[in-house]
């Protein structure tokens, strides 16, 4: 008997097909103001899935900020923009990264348009990273929080979203990887129009949505262990998630079957992957180096928020070199090492 075929009754099932959405009958509920009683509202469990983790993300976010002195909302504000952008990039970028599903000979004339079709599924972390990467800059120079305070707020909770996130892959029969024998293997159905040519029926392949659920919740823990332990401020603690996130990528990468531009032998999520594992130490190396004191406030000089004056005891020490770069500031008349910082609150200023 085949390997595949000893293991079935240990491997992963995935869910039937009749999971992956499901439709709300409004035209039923809604005909008496003249919604027709065919139209229903198709809801994508991918999407719900995304939705959750977009909340998550954002409630803890808020939470760490204002943990940290921000106004209340103000993490908001900015994780509106962050998602709106993301959503954006993450649909570029998978155009861009499979140009020819879209822009390729073969399609019909006016084709190009489901480009445009985020419903019909097609998205990438990488180009969600960089679009959120451009909101969040928008809203922080909107809410006067400085980029890489806000930085090291969101990146537990944006972990914790994409561990959320990838059970959307796993409701979509889709995005899994080579095939294997091991007891955890994953089913698909060898209807599925991505399942490789030439494999026989009840093949087992690895469940990689899996592996990244549970590397990224390693990541939420290991982010804020060496944040406890190491007071990790300045975007030191978002350089440790782009380091963490892009490691595990490589691999999750590099075992996908898949369609994707192939470059220079790699998977281009694979270079996007090495490239975020990279830039991850390079801001660790240079916010360190830049910041070694405390973070003071996470608001850039100029602005805050006050309702009224309140004293808060630090026991914090500053260096001089956190006066300078990335708009460092020192209430007046603080020494440098330990002192009494003035919080104002109200509106922005």
């Amino acid at each position: 008997m085949p390997v595949h075929s000893q293991l079935a009754h240990l491997s992963i099932p995935s869910p039937p097909i009749s999971w992956e959405g499901f439709t709300i009958p409004l035209g039923q509920w809604l005909h008496f103001i003249g919604v027709p009683t065919s139209y229903g509202l198709n809801i994508r469990t991918y999407a719900l899935c995304l939705l959750a983790g977009m909340i998550v993300a954002t409630w803890l976010t808020s939470r760490r900020l204002v943990q940290r002195g921000a106004e209340p909302g103000s993490g908001l504000d900015i994780a509106i923009l962050a998602i709106a952008f993301g959503i954006v990039g993450a649909r570029i970028y998978h155009v861009l990264t499979h140009f020819n599903d879209y822009f390729g000979p073969g399609h019909p004339a006016g084709y190009w348009v489901h480009a445009f079709y985020i419903w019909e599924g097609g998205i990438a972390i990488f180009g969600s990273i960089l679009g959120g990467i451009v909101g969040i800059l928008i809203g922080c120079a909107w809410t006067g929080v400085r980029f890489w305070s806000f930085a090291d707020a969101l990146v537990p909770g944006l972990l914790l979203a994409q561990a959320i996130g990838r059970l959307g892959n796993y409701f979509n029969h889709e995005l899994y990887g080579q095939p294997t024998t091991l007891p955890w293997g994953l089913k698909i159905e060898a209807s599925n129009a991505a399942y490789p040519i030439g494999l026989p029926a009840g093949t087992l392949f690895h469940p990689t949505f899996l592996y990244e659920i549970i590397w990224n919740l390693l990541g939420v823990v290991v982010l804020l262990a060496v944040e406890r332990k190491f007071r990790l401020r300045w975007g030191t603690l978002a350089g440790v998630y782009f380091i963490v996130y892009g490691i595990g990528r490589i691999w999750f990468e590099s075992i996908r079957i898949d369609p994707s531009v192939v470059f220079l032998g790699l998977r281009t999520n694979v270079w996007g992957a090495i490239f975020a594992a990279i830039a991850g130490l390079i801001i660790l190396l240079v916010q360190s180096r830049r910041h070694p004191g405390m973070e003071s406030t996470v608001y850039r000089p100029g602005r805050g928020w006050s309702t009224k004056a309140s004293t808060v005891d630090s026991d914090e020490t500053y260096s001089d070199n956190d006066d300078s770069g990335d708009d460092a500031e020192r209430s007046p008349g603080s020494a440098a090492t330990s002192g009494t910082v003035t919080a104002t609150s109200g509106a922005r200023a």
